[in-house]
């Protein structure tokens, strides 16, 4: 019996020890997974291009040089799964060709074109402005007012009658025409693609402009003023690496004859080969069947994972043909224009 009182004699200060040393757990704010930084999360985005070009501002040569003036507006967006704009870029290419009366061409054949971002203060437009602003950092301004807004509601920014916008909150950033922006912003995020990018990712652009199959006019045959341009979008993760890409090109074409008249329709805006699809005809030349956007697509689908470094040492010909037999049996355009503007758009990815 006393055995039996010694033992809940022990048990019964055991029991008011414990009590006595209270165990306290964490607070919230204490504990190891509430100290973790919060990261966020990645989902799944869009990556979208457009392209609008002009070629209104041309003039045929008279007692004054002609003027064949191609300009696009470019834009790349990286939208999330429910239509919102996550990131934009915006640049534009003025290509301006000088031809004379007697039908000869004046600009270089060997001329490139540099777009307006890369321009920058070189083209002039901040003396002018109401505000102060050069292109590029309106046409910036502009990139970040869109930032999470819908294809409606781009579509829906006020402007007035002759194109300059009206909303408060814009216009003390933004004095320049922007119905080019809009309908360009609108295009990119309606055909956008899941290409692999994700929300987190970077977004870069990237043009190139060049003329060198223009030629003089004769009695024989029209003169021509070709702007040729390669575009490209991409996305990178943060090691660099491209996770999704899209490239097009445009061929703004326009005709004069010997004596300096402009014989093409001014009208008609170029479409880019992605937009012209089957249209464009290269298929029935291809040794692999293939038409252009279905090697540029294959193109952007092979650099994927790739750094800038290791897109520019693509083994290509002297004739600028890819030579890697994983690319050749998708990709036998080529692709020494392609891998410039890919890697000109990694590098711009901000």
């Amino acid at each position: 019996m006393k055995k039996v009182t010694i033992l809940f004699l022990c048990i019964a200060l055991a029991l008011g020890t414990l009590s006595a040393c209270k165990i306290e757990e964490p607070s919230a704010s204490e504990s190891p997974e509430a100290s973790k930084p919060t990261e966020t999360n990645a989902a799944a985005a869009k990556t979208g291009l457009a392209v609008i070009t002009s070629l209104a501002k041309s003039t045929p040569a008279g007692t004054e040089e002609g003027l064949a003036e191609a300009d696009s507006t470019v834009v790349a967006v990286l939208v999330s799964e429910d239509g919102k704009i996550l990131a934009c870029n915006i640049d534009s290419v003025q290509s301006k060709i000088i031809f004379t009366a007697d039908g000869k061409l004046k600009t270089d054949k060997a001329s490139t074109f540099k777009t307006k971002q890369e321009l920058g203060e070189e083209y002039g437009m901040k003396k002018a402005s109401g505000i102060g602003k050069e292109w590029n950092e309106q046409a910036d301004a502009f990139a970040k007012y869109v930032v999470g807004k819908s294809a409606d509601e781009v579509k829906g920014i006020a402007v007035d009658e002759e194109g300059y916008p009206t909303e408060s909150d814009l216009t003390s950033s933004v004095t320049i025409h922007i119905t080019d922006f809009i309908s360009a912003v609108e295009k990119a995020i309606t055909s956008a693609k899941n290409l692999g990018a994700e929300n987190t990712d970077k977004l870069g652009l990237g043009i190139t402009t060049e003329m060198s199959k223009s030629k003089d006019a004769t009695a024989e045959e029209a003169g021509l003023a070709q702007a040729y341009s390669f575009y490209s979008v991409v996305t990178t993760g943060a090691d660099e690496k491209i996770t999704s890409c899209y490239v097009d090109s445009s061929i703004s074409n326009v005709d004069f004859d010997s004596k300096g008249a402009i014989t093409t329709d001014l009208k008609t805006a170029p479409k880019t080969k992605q937009e012209l699809g089957e249209e464009y005809g290269m298929k029935k030349a291809s040794k692999i069947g293939k038409e252009w956007y279905e090697q540029a697509d294959a193109f952007a689908a092979y650099v994927i994972g790739k750094t800038a470094d290791e897109v520019k040492g693509i083994a290509v010909s002297g004739e600028g043909y890819a030579t890697d037999a994983d690319l050749i049996s998708s990709v036998t355009v080529h692709v020494g224009p392609l891998i410039t503007v890919v890697e000109k758009a990694v590098a711009n990815a901000k």
